[in-house]
């Protein structure tokens, strides 16, 4: 079941760049009204970011009082849809290099 649920999340993420058929699928809204809501709303704040492609940024959103967690991916048109979302986020630190 876990396999699936993966490959149903690595579908929309990696699926095809056609932005009709993303944004059917997913919430989405304008960039800034989406960021906004995410901000006061949720209380969240943008933990990371890294770019999809020439048209796509994908951004990590992170409740620090929740712990919840939302994967944000924005297009180069002004639009952003949430593509994943969850609870208990937990950050991972790197371990010191023993050398």
């Amino acid at each position: 079941m876990r396999i699936l649920v993966a490959l149903t999340l690595c579908a929309f993420v990696i699926g095809p760049r056609s932005e009709a058929a993303a944004i059917s699928d997913l919430f989405c809204d304008d960039s800034a009204r989406l960021e906004k809501q995410l901000l006061t709303i949720h209380g969240a704040q943008k933990l990371g970011r890294g770019m999809r492609g020439p048209d796509a940024l994908l951004e990590v959103w992170i409740a620090p009082s929740s712990g919840d967690w939302t994967l944000v991916q924005n297009y180069a048109n002004g639009t952003s849809c949430i593509v994943a979302m969850g609870q208990h986020w937990e950050a991972i630190t790197s371990i010191a290099d023993p050398a």
